[in-house]
């Protein structure tokens, strides 16, 4: 007789045990074991428990190449879920095998676990190996499935309902309780002070101070305190939660007529606009994108929605000034150029435009579409595409975790009719619009920072910490990346041959860029390297630029006057004309001011279940080598992160959303 030792290890999330039998049938190359029922003295798969079984079998099974998984009612109990983190079997030639799992176990249904290193399609040789892995496949195709959200819109996973998801995909018990409870005491709060459904006009800015008992940060008070200064109004260009649109002005647009003597007063004594140009000192935000895009309607009247030109001068004290601001891009007598030399109430109510497209542009374009539905698409494409033994999966996978749900909450939740973001100057027909727009314009080069920030001219100007953070994050990802691909793929002529690759960037391709060949997107992998480039901007795109996008909406958006999700009077058409009532006039009423607080607040919130950037709690990688690369690319992370927070510690104004130890492995939030 030959014993099998298997070691059974269940899930440690909420609700993971079960009180079912469960049974087990190794499967190897010279024969099967009889269906074993995993059975010791006392509680067996109880949350967090491992403990360790033998299966006996007449002879040798041979090489180990699958694990079948089995449950079934006990006593009349009903059905409760089991989740399996892994399997260990100890052959009787003393091998050690790993078989990952971590998914739910039910009853009635055959679940198969493949182990060993990670393997690409073509390395299967096994007849039972390569019918395992196209069941899979096909499995997998059928429960993840293309749907088209809007035209010229990356497309999206076609379940409409939670339910729908595979239990894995969905939100932990935990997860799901806590995103219910933060909502529910939110709204609560609100409801409370009688604010959530009021109509009624701000009297002052003051009484927005006291919406939130207990929802506050320090940067959300500072912003609160600081957010009419000219510094700080250019500093979040920067670092505030979209830094994705500023770029050096080699040349003034035509359509922007800035003239040196409106401007002169604002830069070094003896200094000129020109000069300040050549110097490389003049930066710009140029809205255009924005331009006839459909807004919502209010009491029959469309809201505003402009498409500004905002120019900035980095001065001598290495301060970003707004100078000069232009609310439309026609440039008229109807729409003149705003100075700082203006009325206060004039300039502010300037900004305040400039924030409102700066809000439009950063929501749709750049968090919406630039990193969920990318990540959605990235997400679906390796589910579909990719076994759960090829390498790229298994690198890949963590980087996906509660995508799939926040997306399809946020379709029924955020920007479906109704919804916070459908509620905003655009409205749901405007929302789609900036997004195809947005689409359109979008590169492979634009995703890979390095390329992004030397395009825009930003390799040079100081207190960028987004993009001396990013740039960090970005080389150690890569290297990362680099490590393990290079591990598994030990030539060029390994990528091309390999076809679950392949299918995977093509569809790709096909549904995330609409077979948009301009994009730079490729359709195919010839080159180690190119696999590595694109792999990197995968998980930075998914990881670090959420985080920075994500994680300081609160701060930053939660003062409405600083980030308003739409504002309702015309743009000024002259001077002198604005005052502080008018300021108030533009604002959401009290209703939508303080719901788009409790959203941000919601969004931006750090749950507890929180998987940080380089963290894998599943064990799916075996062989030594991938698990020392994963090791150090947690150390460079850590190294990082005491950097920043080093930094940050000499800033009035700190930045921490690149911050490795609270960004995020994937789009969770």
């Amino acid at each position: 007789m030959v014993k099998y030792q298997v070691e059974v290890t269940t899930g440690g999330v909420v609700l993971s045990g079960t009180s079912d039998y469960i049974y087990i049938t190794l499967i190897g190359t010279e024969g099967n074991s009889m269906r074993t029922n995993l059975d010791n003295y006392g509680p067996d798969f109880m949350t967090a428990m491992t403990r360790t079984y033998t299966v006996t079998t007449p002879s040798s099974l041979g090489s180990l190449l699958l694990v079948k998984l089995e449950k079934e009612q006990y006593l009349h109990l009903p059905d409760n879920k089991w989740f399996c983190s892994k399997l260990v079997v100890t052959t009787t030639e003393n091998d050690v095998i790993l078989f990952p799992c971590y998914r739910w176990v039910t009853r009635g249904k055959v679940v198969e676990l493949r182990g060993g290193r990670a393997s690409k399609g073509f390395e299967d040789e096994h007849p039972i190996l390569v019918g395992h892995r196209k069941r899979e496949m096909l499995r997998h195709n059928e429960l993840f499935q293309w749907s088209v959200y809007a035209e010229g819109v990356p497309h999206i996973n076609s379940a409409t309902e939670v339910s729908a998801l595979p239990s894995e995909i969905q939100f932990s018990f935990s997860k799901a309780a806590e995103f219910i409870l933060t909502e529910h005491t939110v709204l609560a709060e609100l409801k409370l002070k009688g604010t959530a459904e009021s109509t009624k006009q701000w009297e002052d800015l003051d009484s927005m101070k006291k919406v939130f008992w207990c929802n506050r940060t320090p940067i959300a008070e500072y912003v609160s305190e600081h957010w009419k200064e000219d510094d700080f109004f250019g500093s979040q260009f920067l670092n505030g939660t979209n830094p994705n649109v500023i770029k050096r002005c080699p040349m003034l647009p035509p359509n922007f007529p800035v003239k040196d003597e409106m401007v002169k007063p604002f830069l070094e004594a003896g200094s000129s606009l020109e000069i300040e140009i050549q110097k490389g000192n003049i930066f710009i935000c140029d809205y255009k994108r924005l331009q006839g895009v459909p807004t919502r309607k209010v009491n029959g009247k469309p809201l505003p929605l402009t498409a500004a030109l905002c120019l900035f001068y980095k001065n001598p004290e290495d301060k970003l000034l707004p100078i000069a601001i232009q609310l439309e891009q026609q440039p008229s007598e109807q729409n003149p150029i705003f100075l700082p030399s203006d009325t206060e109430d004039d300039w502010v109510l300037a900004k305040m435009f400039v924030r409102n497209a700066d809000f439009s542009e950063f929501e749709i374009s750049y968090h919406l579409l630039g990193t969920h539905l990318l990540a959605e698409v990235f997400a679906m494409a390796t589910l579909r595409n990719l076994s759960i033994i090829h390498p790229l999966h298994k690198l890949l996978i963590p980087h996906f975790r509660y995508t799939l749900q926040i997306n399809l909450l946020a379709r029924k939740k955020l920007i479906n009719p109704g919804g916070p973001l459908a509620n905003g100057a655009m409205g749901l027909e405007g929302l789609k619009e900036l997004l195809k727009r947005a689409h359109s314009d979008i590169t492979y080069s634009s995703l890979c920072l390095p390329e992004n920030i030397i395009a825009r001219g930003l390799d040079s100007i100081p207190n960028f910490y987004y993009r001396d953070d990013g740039l960090n994050l970005w080389n150690i990802i890569n290297s990362f990346v680099q490590g393990m691909l290079e591990y598994y793929y030990s030539s060029d002529g390994e990528v091309s041959k390999d076809a679950e690759l392949q299918d995977w960037i093509n569809e790709i391709f096909i549904h995330g860029f609409l077979e948009n060949d301009k994009s730079g997107i490729p359709q195919r992998f010839d080159k180690v390297e190119d696999v590595v480039r694109f792999v990197t901007m995968v998980i930075f795109t998914v990881s670090a630029q959420h985080g920075a996008l994500n994680i300081g909406q609160f701060d930053y958006c939660s003062w409405v006057p600083n980030n308003p999700l739409f504002l309702r009077k015309t743009p000024p058409t002259n001077k002198g004309s604005s005052n502080m009532s008018t300021v108030l006039e533009a604002l959401p009423d009290v209703g939508t001011t303080v719901s788009n607080m409790a959203s941000v607040w919601q969004l931006s919130k750090r749950y507890s279940d929180i998987i940080s950037l380089g963290t894998y709690p599943d064990q799916l990688f075996d062989e030594a080598t991938p698990l020392q690369i994963m090791k150090q690319f947690q150390a460079e992370l850590s190294y990082l992160s005491e950097a920043i927070s080093a930094r940050n510690d000499r800033l009035i104004l700190p930045y921490n959303y690149l911050n490795p130890a609270l960004v995020e492995n994937s789009v969770s939030i």
